[in-house]
């Protein structure tokens, strides 16, 4: 799993850093290729009747259709790739108080913490990141401000994906309680069904494929076929991106939830690490700390110290050699 999202990251941000609003096209390419592999393995081409009925699958799609348009336009409002990562780290606080709104959960105060300090962080990123935006010096006042209230409408978008992308957690929540887990099966539909919505970014996709075909050429090791360099990117990045989603499904069905949890963690947090230190973003100590506290926080919420505990008792209770 982790060698797959090592690679994806390379391959996804190559083309997001050259064409910033590329990323329709990107995940036109994953939903295409992952819906043509379940039609194939999964669905038998269609011959398979779904375990969960098709209109609840349309709902659910619905939502993760709108959450990733709204996540790839936000890419466009002035949002930096780290603070894109740092604030979709946010989705434990969403969840959380979703679930309390709408499944009437309770939560320890070992949990509230843990929240309190996720949002702790998010806030202080957020912040320094809006203050870096109304100061940049390269822009006028009137095209500051214009920058500045895009960065605002970019907040806006990635708050609402937020949410949205809660929802649709508890939504899949209340479906597998009613009917079964079914993995594999939502992830053919949930890549199948919205592809007709992408022809209403047909333009969007069009122009940048053009973009592409433009780019310098590039000739693929081994086979020697030469191909624009954003394409063989783009095909870098559909593979591995399915290898990904392979991988962390075969986790779900091996380990616990918390390992799932953790990994998926520390899969954002090496994202962001990467993203700093690859692209030379700016990062203020301040930054760090905000990145810290999502960090622990997250970490603290998955009770990974519960599940430590036992393993250093032990660990101390071992005999020492003389």
């Amino acid at each position: 799993v982790l060698p797959a999202i090592a690679l994806t990251l390379v391959f996804l941000l190559h083309p997001c850093r050259q064409f910033p609003g590329c990323g329709n096209i990107v995940t036109f390419s994953q939903f295409l290729f992952i819906a043509v592999e379940g039609f194939i393995f999964e669905a038998n081409f269609g011959r398979k009747k779904p375990a969960i009925p098709i209109r609840y699958y349309v709902i659910m799609v619905a939502m993760f259709f709108t959450v990733s348009v709204v996540n790839n336009y936000a890419l466009n409002l002035n949002i930096a790739m780290p603070l894109h990562m740092i604030f979709r780290s946010g989705s434990l606080i969403a969840s959380m108080a979703l679930g309390i709104i709408i499944l009437k959960k309770r939560y320890s105060v070992y949990k509230y913490t843990s929240i309190a300090l996720v949002s702790l962080g998010i806030f202080t990123c957020t912040f320094m990141s809006a203050k870096q935006v109304a100061s940049d010096s390269s822009l006028n006042e009137e095209d500051g401000l214009q920058v500045f209230l895009w960065w605002l409408l970019g907040i806006a978008a990635l708050t609402f994906a937020l949410l949205m992308s809660a929802r649709m957690g508890i939504f899949q929540e209340t479906l597998y309680k009613q009917f079964g887990k079914h993995s594999k099966e939502a992830l053919f539909y949930n890549h199948a069904l919205p592809l007709p919505g992408f022809l209403l970014l047909a333009p969007n996709i069009y122009h940048h494929a053009v973009l592409f075909s433009q780019s310098e050429p590039f000739q693929v090791p081994v086979i020697g076929l030469t191909l624009p360099i954003m394409w063989f990117y783009l095909l870098m990045n559909v593979i591995t991106q399915y290898v990904c989603i392979r991988g962390v499904f075969i986790l779900t069905t091996e380990c616990t939830s918390l390992t799932v949890t953790l990994v998926v963690t520390l899969r954002k947090f090496v994202s962001l690490i990467f993203s700093i230190l690859y692209f030379h973003n700016p990062f203020t100590a301040w930054h760090w700390l905000g990145t810290a506290f999502v960090f622990v926080g997250t970490l603290m919420y998955t009770e990974v110290w519960n599940s430590l505990g036992p393993f250093l008792a032990r660990w101390r209770k071992r005999p020492k050699e003389e």
